[in-house]
């Protein structure tokens, strides 16, 4: 690990490295959190405190037991189990898991039972950090082409995505000179956002939006800065679309709205509840997909075809109902 005093600025969040060194496996001790961030244990312990809600001694042994749950969930045995989550004995192991989950992990290998009412292997955590998969966060298999008509949120991120993917297509069409030219100067959604004065510059934001949410969910880094060509975005928008749906759908499943995040990659680092993330993608990326459609048109684009609105398109995906 490489000393963040050394790194370039904005190469990673300090809260980043902190939670790094929480959750390093070789890290099984407060001072050895502490050597590995290049802090003092009492500085790291109140940095990690202030900026997760958590001390780190609480946080590392919840999303290992989190890990526990997901291992012993897929067939691994409680003894190995116990062991791989630094217990020195199958007892102290069995009874932390006990006090935590409400079932004792024999129950969990045997009959797979899962915490909050069967949704998760999740703890309550007031940062909204867990331990996910090893191999990726979210999952989105069999991923259905219409969404129901009773399922108001999927139904508008489902229609949503669809239609960045019929603008993508429609600005095929689009010159290259048209597709870099300042139609709007001076325009911008958000002072955070950069500049939406040309074709190019709002497709990027509406294409990429999604990608720095789905960065500090899955506790990654910040994301490269998005492409601004019509391939990357076609590229980048086949790869964020079903993780981006997968994410909204487990938030669902799990009834989880309201569970709150903290995302590093802010400075300083900002909490979010993951209702407010999906609204707020939902908001501009409605208004986005409009100044596309607007400049489409401007530049000879006939989009008349592609009808923004919801109805039209849950009508023409579900045989018209």
């Amino acid at each position: 690990m490489t000393n963040s005093d050394d790194r370039p600025p904005g190469d990673r969040d300090r809260l980043r490295e902190l939670l790094d060194a929480v959750l390093a496996d070789e890290h099984t001790t407060l001072d050895e959190m502490a050597t590995g961030a290049y802090s003092s244990p009492f500085h790291f312990s109140r940095q990690v405190s202030r900026g997760a809600g958590e001390s780190p001694v609480a946080l590392r042994r919840r999303v290992l037991l989190e890990r526990a749950a997901w291992m012993l969930q897929r067939g691994r045995p409680v003894t190995e189990v116990a062991f791989d989550s630094g217990y020195e004995s199958v007892d102290g192991f069995a009874r932390a898991f006990t006090r935590a989950f409400g079932f004792s992990p024999s129950r969990a290998a045997t009959e797979g039972v899962r915490p909050s009412g069967g949704h998760s292997h999740w703890l309550p955590a007031p940062n909204g950090i867990h331990f996910h998969s090893p191999t990726v966060l979210y999952v989105d298999s069999g991923t259905p082409t219409v969404e129901s008509s009773g399922d108001v949120v999927m139904l508008m991120v489902r229609h949503e995505l669809d239609d960045i993917d019929a603008l993508l297509d429609a600005a095929k069409a689009v010159s290259a000179d048209d597709w870099s030219r300042i139609r709007l100067p001076g325009h911008r959604n958000l002072d955070w956002h950069g500049p939406e004065e040309s074709l190019a510059q709002v497709m990027s934001l509406l294409v990429a939006d999604r990608q720095p949410w789905l960065a500090s969910i899955e506790g990654a880094d910040t994301p490269p800065e998005p492409p601004t060509d019509l391939p990357g975005l076609v590229e980048l928008h086949r790869e964020l679309t079903p993780r981006w749906l997968a994410l909204v759908r487990d938030i669902d499943r799990r009834h989880a709205w309201q569970d709150r995040i903290v995302d590093a990659l802010c400075d300083p680092p900002e909490s979010f509840l993951l209702s407010q993330i999906v609204a707020h993608v939902l908001t501009f990326s409605a208004h986005r997909r409009q100044l596309v459609r607007w400049m489409l048109r401007d530049a000879g684009v006939d989009v008349a075809h592609l009808d923004p609105d919801p109805i039209m398109w849950h009508r023409k995906h579900s045989g018209g109902f």
